[in-house]
């Protein structure tokens, strides 16, 4: 059952392959904003692992993310997520991210639930 406080984490390091210069979201070696997104949906991902019925899943429609402070290469980010919202199909989530010194963002994000294979065959027929 999906329920306000659940919370999902997910961790991963600063390297090359999601530092801004690489992603092309900027001219440093730091993690990059793109990469912190990605890590947060994954963290509320992570809170509806085994809470959704069969051949339900859900995607991300909205994120307002706050990018607080730059992490360097091989430095330990985590994220987590905690569900603050359920309106039917629609979840809301508080997600925080920190590396190993400080906070480096937060973010409210929404997803929604949705039916696997009438999803992917809406999207599909668009080509």
């Amino acid at each position: 059952m999906i329920k306000v406080g659940l919370i999902g984490k997910a961790e991963g390091s600063v390297n090359k392959e999601n530092i801004a210069v690489t992603m092309k979201s900027g001219s440093l070696d730091v993690f990059a904003t793109p990469a912190l997104v990605a890590l947060m949906e994954e963290a509320a991902c992570a809170a509806l692992k085994n809470k959704l019925e069969k051949g339900m899943t859900t995607v991300g429609i909205k994120m307002d993310v706050q990018h607080l402070a730059a992490t360097p290469l091989g430095m330990k980010v985590t994220a987590t997520a905690s569900i603050i919202e359920v309106d039917d199909r629609k979840i809301m989530f508080h997600i925080e991210a920190r590396d190993e010194v400080d906070l480096i963002g937060k973010a409210v994000h929404s997803r929604f639930i949705v039916n696997e294979d009438k999803f992917m065959a809406k999207t599909n027929a668009k080509g």
